[in-house]
């Protein structure tokens, strides 16, 4: 999957893009798993994407919610039996 981060957030540690070739939107997160770093991609619609770009205080509290598996049903890639830690 190859993606395209239009927006990233430094200190709230999220970034905000697309899905090259692809209508999809997300927000993902940086996880690390002991052995790998690698980001959990999380699908919005247009209407949220055009949201969360334009307030980084909501996108931050989308942001936190994904780090507590509140939006895993969002997950573009499902993690495998050794999942991340947001970091």
């Amino acid at each position: 999957m190859k993606v395209h981060d239009e927006f990233f957030s430094r200190e709230d540690r999220y970034s905000l893009g697309r899905v090259d070739g692809t209508d999809q939107l997300y927000l993902s997160i940086p996880v690390s798993n002991g052995l790998v770093d690698y980001e959990e991609f999380y699908e919005l619609s247009r209407i949220e994407y055009d949201r969360l770009l334009g307030s980084p205080q909501e996108a931050a509290r989308f942001a936190e919610q994904c780090r507590r598996h509140e939006q895993d049903d969002r997950l573009i890639q499902k993690p495998g039996w050794n999942r991340g830690t947001p970091v």
